[in-house]
């Protein structure tokens, strides 16, 4: 079967990417039959996958209302994968219309159909770039044309730095976007780990098989990552437990095993 006319040449849709994983998580239908059959080898070992995908989404769409209930109206979505299930653009605008989001990724299927999904979607920016690089990311034409970076922007880093391995240093990414954050910013993140489910331990060696290998790290290696950031009560908690919408839905918080975190940085 052809693939898509908008998938771009030369990509192979035969290697799963987690972009289009993640996708298939939250019921998505912008993913390929590798991503499909991946995924499915994924929960005969690590059923509890969709769930983290839900927590860690649903901790997304929170912390975005907070913050353009605090003024925020710039968004930089790192590693962005397919803006569907309840997009930042869309949540930010339930609170300030004039909300601008720029989507970052640097899978290519990722990126044609975010530009696909967004074409008429005004204040809304698509860019193809590495986030373990923050030059490309911030100084880009793209971002630099939608984006004001001498005023308040919220950098979201949500369930994309365990996809980087330590020898690419992701606290180092952290703390480079730290120093080109403008005063009043904020840092929205959240990282697997394996401290309470020793079966996501399988899931991630099944990554090994897809585009994105994924490294689980310890509450202790998370928190390590957030130095010089001011975090935002509660801190570092288990996604569910950060400003829950019902005081329930924070129940059995450490069964998703998603930490996350909003924090602003520190003067340097």
């Amino acid at each position: 079967m052809s693939q898509p006319s908008w998938v771009p040449p030369g990509v192979d849709v035969d290697v799963p990417s987690a972009a289009r994983l993640y996708d298939y998580y939250l019921g998505g239908n912008y993913n390929f039959a590798a991503d499909r059959q991946l995924a499915r080898r994924i929960y005969e070992v690590f059923p509890q996958m969709p769930h983290l995908a839900r927590v860690n989404r649903a901790f997304l769409r929170r912390s975005v209302r907070y913050l353009a209930a605090h003024g925020i109206r710039q968004f930089v979505d790192l590693g962005c994968g397919l803006p569907t299930a309840g997009p930042v653009h869309e949540v930010a605008r339930d609170v300030e219309p004039d909300s601008r989001v720029v989507y970052v990724d640097n899978e290519p299927v990722a990126v044609a159909h975010s530009q696909l999904l967004l074409r008429d979607t005004e204040h809304t920016a698509v860019l193809q770039a590495d986030l373990t690089d923050p030059a490309a990311v911030l100084d880009s034409p793209v971002t630099r044309e939608l984006l004001d970076l001498d005023q308040p922007v919220a950098v979201l880093v949500v369930a994309v730095l365990h996809f980087v391995g330590d020898r690419d240093d992701p606290a180092g990414i952290l703390q480079a976007y730290r120093r080109r954050m403008p005063s009043g910013g904020y840092l929205v993140f959240s990282h697997v780990s394996g401290d309470t489910l020793p079966d996501v331990e399988q899931a991630a060696e099944l990554y090994r098989n897809s585009q994105n290998p994924a490294y689980l790290r310890t509450r202790g290696e998370i928190a390590g990552m957030l130095s010089g950031f001011e975090l935002v009560d509660p801190g570092l908690v288990f996604v569910p437990e950060w400003h829950p919408d019902l005081p329930e839905d924070a129940e059995d918080a450490a069964s998703c095993s998603f930490y996350g975190a909003v924090g602003q940085p520190l003067p340097l």
